[in-house]
């Protein structure tokens, strides 16, 4: 089946998103989930369990229902199991090819680039935690589409 090609992109889009944010969950240190940088910021898992509500909010306005709801925070590990499952359950539900509850625009425009912009705060506070992420050519990077779980190829070229 061929895809409308701005699903494809949007889909291309979610397994960079897999690459990098797996690439800034891995690794952190075990406290890490609670750092907080101020009294008023929210901790990682608390940023983590917010991406989870993106694509469980994805799901449904693709399914065309408006449903949110504000999750508490898991564990690091099952939060960062819950970001990959609810990337994966969106990935799948667009590779079908059915209708879509809103445009892909909509989609693109809103948990999926709020999801980008949360990656970069949880990025942010891992170095302020002093677990820097490296940094990497993502241009060189291996995304493949569909390939939306945790294991993601090996980086190319990273650097400090």
């Amino acid at each position: 089946m061929d895809l409308d090609p701005s699903v494809q992109l949007l889909r291309h889009t979610l397994a960079t998103l897999a690459y990098r944010g797996g690439k800034t969950l891995r690794g952190a240190p075990e406290d890490f989930a609670g750092f907080r940088a101020s009294e008023k910021t929210r901790t990682p898992a608390e940023i983590l369990a917010h991406i989870g509500d993106l694509f469980d909010w994805a799901i449904a306005i693709a399914d065309g229902r408006m449903e949110w709801h504000d999750s508490t925070p898991l564990p690091w590990p099952d939060e960062t199991a819950r970001f990959f499952d609810t990337l994966r359950r969106f990935d799948a539900r667009l590779a079908t090819g059915e209708p879509l509850g809103m445009s892909v625009e909509k989609l693109f425009q809103g948990p999926v680039a709020d999801a980008f912009t949360h990656f970069g705060q949880i990025a942010m506070l891992r170095r302020m935690a002093g677990a820097p992420v490296r940094g990497e050519n993502y241009f060189r990077a291996a995304v493949v589409v569909g390939r939306v779980g945790p294991d993601q190829a090996e980086p190319k070229r990273e650097f400090d």
